[in-house]
């Protein structure tokens, strides 16, 4: 082979890792844009939902999903209409329900269904067997406020409109003192950073125990006491743990996917401008 033949052979080499690496930063920036839409969807969505707590639920946001420690469940509440685990999507385009599939454009989208199912079984599987059947499934569109409809696997999907309607429609099944109860255990069960019986109000100073109105309290505690912690679990204001935790990952996922873009320039730049030379 002559010293032609190897130079385009190092040109062709280089060629394929620029393309190869330009696909990796593509996919890279599509990720990150994904997780900063999903973030902002599951904001928009918290903040619909902390208009129940009034109402006699209680909010628990960015909890861990029961058997899987690196996934997360947006928002799990308790409330007189049971259990409703909300997954949060912050989908674009046409979504709708119909015949009781749910699209997105021109795809059905049977997984984000099947999650919703998984996630409520996974909640489910925490409690009791007397309370298992009140755990109900929800996806919430940011996106499309004004979705409604349920597949035939008995998911609802509501837009942020109408999230807080359908979830205060639910039948009641639980009293006071069983809410409260529930509410106490899933925060045991799915965290440690936010505190029992906190919520998603806004503006109520750390330490604060906030309970609907005529909620009652836990047995043994008077009412606005300090609820007990685990040692070393980390106490704020309510819906501020949770959203400091959402952020801090989202700047932890921002920060990571920010080096590994930067590591793909350098590559990039290595390739197209140093390379070449190097085969001559």
């Amino acid at each position: 082979m002559g010293a032609g033949d190897g130079a385009a052979e190092q040109s062709r080499l280089a060629a394929e890792r620029v393309a190869r690496l330009k696909r990796r930063l593509d996919q890279a920036e599509h990720s990150t844009k994904a997780l900063d839409a999903g973030a902002a969807g599951a904001e928009v969505v918290a903040d619909k939902l902390s208009e129940l707590v009034p109402r006699g639920w209680y909010v628990l946001h960015d909890v861990h999903w029961p058997g899987r420690p690196k996934a997360n469940l947006d928002h799990v509440l308790v409330g007189p209409g049971g259990v409703v685990v909300v997954d949060s999507k912050n989908w674009t385009g046409e979504v709708r329900v119909a015949s009781g599939v749910l699209w997105q454009g021109r795809y059905a989208r049977t997984q984000a269904v099947e999650g919703a199912l998984a996630q409520c079984a996974a909640v489910a599987s925490v409690l009791s067997p007397p309370h298992r059947r009140l755990v109900r499934p929800l996806i919430c569109m940011a996106g499309q406020p004004d979705i409604f409809g349920v597949t035939d696997s008995d998911v609802a999907v509501a837009g942020s409109q109408r999230v807080v309607g359908a979830i205060e429609a639910l039948p009641a099944v639980l009293d006071q003192q069983a809410v409260v109860g529930l509410y106490e255990q899933l925060g045991q069960q799915l965290t440690h950073e936010q505190e029992p019986g906190i919520t998603a109000l806004r503006n109520v100073s750390p330490g604060t125990v906030v309970r609907p109105a005529g909620a009652l309290p836990p047995a043994g505690r008077q009412p606005g006491q300090r609820a007990g912690v685990a040692p070393g679990a980390r106490t704020g204001a309510p819906g501020g743990s949770a959203r400091r935790g959402r952020n801090a990952k989202a700047r932890q996922r921002g920060g990571t996917s920010g080096a590994a873009l930067a590591l793909l320039a350098v590559f990039v730049i290595f390739a197209v401008y140093i390379l070449p030379y190097l085969g001559h």
